[in-house]
């Protein structure tokens, strides 16, 4: 399928070059060709796109009041996962795919808008949960987060922007999944700082108001994200 052949054709075409390369050189296949310097830089920069808020931190604040921190953490390790998947593939090749067909990803992005915006509508009506509630509902799961992050707007700009700034290139395939590796490992202490500032919100909210309120906020908050999204 062409979107297949898109997707492959730059990092299979490089990897031959970069073999002969590193036989003219006498040297072996180098696992990485990002400096020390490079690496620290990204970190310093995959901390500061993963705390910052956006749709992914505000739901899992959501999640770890109305849930509790144990039942959240599927919800956050899908976010790491999928997130991880998403960088991985996209300097793969993926971004080749954006280049070519731009209608995908305007497409791709206002489904994530609108998906964003009925989430915040469902979590500004909602209430406080009694222990029956809570126990009835699920919160989201692996999967379904996994799945979030290939609608979610500030996943794609995050993903893209650290391709097209650490990996230029991004046909060198064991720093792409380096890249990836570092995103999935960081996201899960990252992200869940918010869940555990959800859980603690929990001792503060006590009564219906506070926590409407609170929901109300958390879902001004989420629209929020998707201004300078929408914007760009």
């Amino acid at each position: 399928m062409l979107w297949l052949r898109v997707l492959f054709r730059g990092p299979l075409r490089a990897l031959p070059y970069a073999l002969a390369e590193g036989r003219a050189y006498g040297t072996r296949f180098r696992p990485t060709i990002m400096t020390t310097e490079q690496l620290l830089a990204f970190c310093a920069f995959a901390v500061i796109t993963l705390v910052t808020p956006g749709p992914n931190n505000m739901m899992i604040l959501t999640s770890g009041l109305n849930y509790g921190f144990v039942r959240t953490l599927p919800h956050l390790a899908g976010i790491a996962f999928g997130f991880a998947l998403m960088v991985f593939l996209t300097g793969a090749g993926l971004h080749t795919v954006f280049v070519r067909f731009p209608v995908i990803h305007t497409l791709l992005k206002y489904v994530g808008a609108a998906y964003l915006l009925w989430l915040a509508w469902h979590l500004a009506r909602s209430g406080p949960m009694d222990d029956e509630r809570r126990g009835r509902e699920r919160p989201m799961g692996f999967l379904g987060a996994a799945a979030f992050q290939w609608v979610n707007p500030k996943a794609w700009v995050m993903a893209v922007g650290a391709i097209s700034t650490y990996l230029p290139n991004a046909s060198h395939l064991p720093d792409v999944a380096l890249l990836a590796v570092i995103y999935g490992m960081l996201g899960a202490p990252c992200i869940g700082l918010w869940a555990g500032f959800g859980v603690a919100m929990r001792r503060v909210l006590t009564d219906a108001r506070s926590v409407r309120i609170f929901n109300g906020v958390a879902a001004a908050l989420l629209v929020a994200s998707l201004y300078p999204i929408l914007v760009e």
